[in-house]
């Protein structure tokens, strides 16, 4: 009997720490998706080591989070944002995830609407999930 009571213990921590490390990431994304659509690309990318971005014009496989910051602020500088969706959070492991959102904006001084998927990868490094990547897709 102590063992069932243990055993289940044990079961019901390892769920409730599974759904910390859940929230914390739900938390990442939440404030990389606001920081996007404030254009603040200092605060989006506030925290990591390296960057990799795979955005139109740009191609890099490692940036410290300045350049990084300074290449997104280009991209998005002549954009006015209309939503940014959570499509999609997948883990791929315990440390890491990717966060799939569907964007609509308009580049200013027109009034067409434009669409692109933007994927963020996530580390989880040292407690806490950071921005790593930013994919741009059609």
């Amino acid at each position: 009997m102590r063992q069932t009571a243990t055993a289940t213990l044990v079961l019901l921590l390892m769920a409730a720490g599974a759904g910390v490390a859940q929230d914390a990431l739900d938390s990442a994304v939440v404030r990389a998706r606001q920081a996007w659509l404030g254009h603040d690309t200092e605060l989006l990318v506030a925290g990591s080591d390296t960057m990799r971005l795979n955005i139109p014009g740009t191609a890099a496989p490692s940036l410290k989070p300045g350049q990084a910051a300074r290449l997104l602020d280009r991209y998005l500088q002549s954009a006015q944002e209309r939503s940014l969706e959570l499509v999609q959070l997948r883990r791929l492991a315990p440390d890491h995830a990717y966060a799939e959102l569907a964007r609509a904006y308009v580049v200013k001084g027109t009034s067409e609407e434009q669409w692109e998927r933007v994927f963020l990868g996530f580390r989880q490094l040292q407690g806490l999930w950071r921005l790593r990547e930013v994919r741009i897709t059609p």
